[in-house]
């Protein structure tokens, strides 16, 4: 694949069936994935975009389907998300994967490379989602391959009939789960104590690979050997724990074939050091957002302060398809902030398609239509700004660096609610800082004494265009003053 990697890459997941339903009414009910026009591309490459997440491709289960049209509390969720949806609107689950081949509604395999070409052509790359915990409860597997599964018996269906269920072969298999939350009745959990259904799932991940340029794999830490074990021990019969770890032996296996492809981790219960160690490139930084959503500022600087080998391979986010919208999680303003600290810290950078235009409606994976928002111009204007600064030079391979905020005067303890960092190479040096709180801060903003240039040092916001001119004197006696009113930024580009 020919495109320059950035270090720190900026994504944006797209609800594959939503997004073709709205090409589809803009430019013809035939067109495929491989035929979206490319004025669409291209305008994601020139927001900054280095990757595409199109979230659920792969073939949806009837049987899931069923599931959804039939349970209440999605039922209720669609009512909510989409007034006036019909059953037409329901396609399933895009977790309870039923066949790692393309939708036929969307297209097939060609138009997935054809689209991974054009992507490519614009210096993007396509990631597709592997889920590998479990399969749809329909999936071919768990009639030719039952014993690639969690099996059960008459007696553990009698006494624990939401876990396991018995499939049209007649075997008694367990649904997917995750050790917090009930089983998901739509899917069958595959074994990965099986030495044969590891294969069969590398064989899988590889034949995705051919497809793509990265996947995005869905609650990744379900799989590692000790998780797995104490989740599913005692309906393991004995087998013997596998000596190597599958991710080591996944990724090893792709990549000796595409060194550059992306494995993005969704990982929770800290363990995304484990995975990172394994071979993720990214993994998701849950603990950032809770932190932002429900924490002080000076948590949240705690937490990024941390290990920089580590937080340049976390996948930062404020919104997501399991999250709520951030305008409405956060709340217009925070969120902005919010945008600031995710899109201009290490790491790659989640976007999730209508987060820039403000969108208040979080869509259940389930429907294949969404409602159109009017969106918001004043988010729309901020998020163009910011994807412009944080998608220049340096911060795509540029050296970071955490900055001290000192106090404006004595006595001024604001400063504790400024957060700052800068991003420099030998060329160009950047600067950030974010109020994360309710009240007008002030303070000084330590900037390394190397990264001082001699004589008058001018900057210009790329948030509000405005050019501060600061003295070499005024920054090194003291460190650059800033006041921000509440939940502003600066984003600072020396000229």
């Amino acid at each position: 694949m020919n495109r320059p990697r950035s270090e720190n890459p900026n994504l944006i997941e797209i609800n594959a069936f939503a997004f073709m339903d709205r090409m589809r009414k803009r430019h013809g009910s035939q067109i495929t994935l491989g035929t979206v026009p490319a004025g669409v591309w291209e305008d994601l490459a020139a927001q900054g975009f280095g990757l595409v997440w199109l979230m659920g491709v792969w073939e949806r289960s009837p049987g899931s389907r069923a599931c959804a049209l039939a349970e209440e509390p999605l039922r209720q969720a669609y009512d909510t998300a989409l007034p006036g949806w019909t059953d037409d609107d329901v396609l399933g689950s895009p977790y309870a994967v039923f066949s790692y081949t393309p939708d036929p509604r969307l297209g097939d395999e060609g138009d997935l490379l054809r689209l991974r070409e054009t992507l490519n052509s614009l210096g993007m790359g396509l990631v597709l989602d592997f889920v590998p915990n479990h399969l749809a409860f329909d999936h071919p597997w768990t009639s030719s391959h039952p014993e690639w599964f969690i099996g059960g018996t008459d007696e553990s269906l009698r006494e624990d009939p939401a876990l396991f269920f018995r499939t049209d072969g007649g075997s008694v298999l367990a649904h997917g789960k995750d050790p917090f939350f009930p089983p998901w009745s739509d899917t069958v959990q595959l074994n990965y104590f099986s030495p044969e259904a590891r294969s069969a799932l590398v064989s899988e991940l590889g034949r995705i690979a051919g497809l793509c340029d990265g996947v995005r794999c869905d609650m990744a830490m379900l799989v590692l050997n000790d998780v797995f074990a104490e989740h599913w021990g005692r309906h393991l019969a004995g087998s013997p724990r596998p000596g190597t770890e599958f991710w080591a032996d996944a990724i090893r296996e792709v990549k000796r074939e595409n060194r550059s492809f992306t494995f993005i981790a969704e990982a929770y219960w800290d363990l995304e050091y484990r995975l990172q160690l394994l071979g993720f490139d990214f993994t998701y930084d849950k603990k950032l957002y809770d932190l932002m959503l429900n924490a002080s500022c000076q948590e949240v600087k705690g937490h990024l302060s941390g290990d920089e080998s580590f937080g340049g391979k976390c996948a930062r986010f404020i919104e997501n398809h399991d999250e709520r919208r951030a305008a409405v999680a956060f709340g217009r303003e925070r969120s902005l902030a919010a945008a600031v600290i995710m899109a201009t810290t290490p790491g790659l950078h989640l976007f999730h398609d209508g987060q820039m235009d403000g969108e208040t409606v979080r869509l259940p994976v389930q429907l294949g239509r969404k409602i159109e928002e009017q969106g918001d111009p004043q988010v729309r204007e901020f998020y163009g700004r910011l994807l412009s600064f944080a998608s220049g030079v340096p911060l795509g391979t540029g050296t970071w660096k955490l900055l001290d905020v000192g106090q404006a005067w004595d006595g001024n303890f604001s400063c504790d609610n400024l957060l700052s960092w800068v991003w420099h190479d030998r060329a160009s040096l950047k600067l950030v800082c974010v109020n994360f709180s309710g009240l007008t801060c002030q303070g000084r903003l330590r900037i390394p004494p190397d990264l001082i240039q001699a004589g008058p040092m001018t900057f210009r916001d790329v948030a509000t265009d405005e050019i501060y001119v600061r003295t070499t004197e005024e920054i090194l006696s003291g460190g650059l003053f800033v006041e921000l009113p509440p939940w502003r930024c600066h984003l600072l580009d020396l000229l």
